[in-house]
């Protein structure tokens, strides 16, 4: 299912609860980043195969519900889209926005980003901002009222 960057999945997303992968239910305590990210083809395999996708200017990207109490986050660039050097950017690009929303993600849930290659030439602000919408678009962000 393809929706583009104004749909809501919200109401169509797909579970993935019945994930098979301990890696995938079963997050260690330390490590800072190793918990916020995928690593395993297969953990992301399953969650391209059994999650909703959405598709914005910028990135794809794959939401697929667990039960796990944290979210995660993959990120896949293929080598069509470029060389080791500009993959390996937008992989930092990608990394670092995660990061910065730690404490924001629902917990529940798997992301799988693809990026695309405008990715690449956009500064970090319009990136970010691109991400922050496509992610409260589809209910996926700790709502802060300060």
């Amino acid at each position: 299912m393809v929706m583009t960057e104004s749909g809501d999945l919200a109401s169509k997303r797909k579970s993935c609860a019945s994930s098979p992968f301990p890696t995938m239910t079963a997050m260690s305590q330390g490590g800072g980043d190793r918990d916020l990210f995928l690593k395993r083809s297969r953990d992301i395999e399953y969650a391209k195969k059994h999650g909703s996708r959405i598709s914005t200017a910028l990135f794809t990207l794959v939401i697929c519900r667990t039960d796990v109490r944290d979210s995660r986050v993959g990120i896949v660039v293929g080598k069509r889209f470029g060389g080791a050097v500009s993959r390996n950017r937008v992989k930092r690009l990608f990394r670092e926005l995660t990061r910065q929303l730690r404490g924001q993600l629902l917990p529940g849930h798997v992301l799988v980003v693809f990026p695309k290659r405008d990715s690449i030439a956009q500064p970090f602000a319009v990136l970010k901002e691109v991400w922050l919408s496509a992610l409260q678009r589809q209910r996926l962000l700790h709502i802060h009222e300060d």
